[in-house]
Parts: structure tokens; sequence; C-alpha cells
């Protein structure tokens, strides 16, 4: 079996597309919200969407760094997986 390659995301990269691109956050407001400098949040914005879709057109798997992720088992079979990403204020 052929292993696949991994992309590597970074939590602040993800944070910066969630409000971006998920919630609508202008980019003004979502670097506030995050405490960084817009400069700072366009380039973890630009480097999360080149990423993604890396693993989209060439079916990466994508692995996050710098939160807390857990699984948890469900009743009727299967698991259930959560994150948590550091408070940016």
């Amino acid at each position: 079996m052929t292993e696949l390659e991994t992309v590597h995301l970074k939590v602040v990269e993800l944070e910066a597309m969630r409000l971006v691109d998920f919630v609508g956050m202008e980019q003004e407001d979502a670097a506030n919200k995050m405490g960084v400098s817009r400069r700072t949040l366009w380039k973890d914005l630009k480097s999360a969407r080149k990423k993604i879709v890396d693993a989209l057109v060439n079916g990466k798997i994508v692995e996050m760094h710098g939160g807390n992720i857990w699984a948890e088992p469900r009743k009727w079979g299967g698991s259930r997986f959560s994150f948590s990403i550091p408070n940016w204020r």
C-alpha cells in the first residue's frame, strides 16, 4: 500500500481561514481578533489556502499542529473528533 503524502496545517492558519472564509470576517477584523497584524493574518491565510487546495487536488492528508485534538467513540460505532484552538485574546 502506498503511503499518502501529508500537508502540515498550523492552528493559526486554520483560525485565519475559519474567521475570513467561514465566518466571513474582514481581514482587518480577523487580525484584531487574533491579535496579529493584517500582514501576518494574510500570510497565514495564504499559506492555509495553498495547503488545503494542495491536499484536495493531490489527495494528501491534512495534519494540524498547535492545538489539542481528541476522539470520542460513538455509541453506534465510529468516532467523533474534536479540537481546541488557542484563545487569541
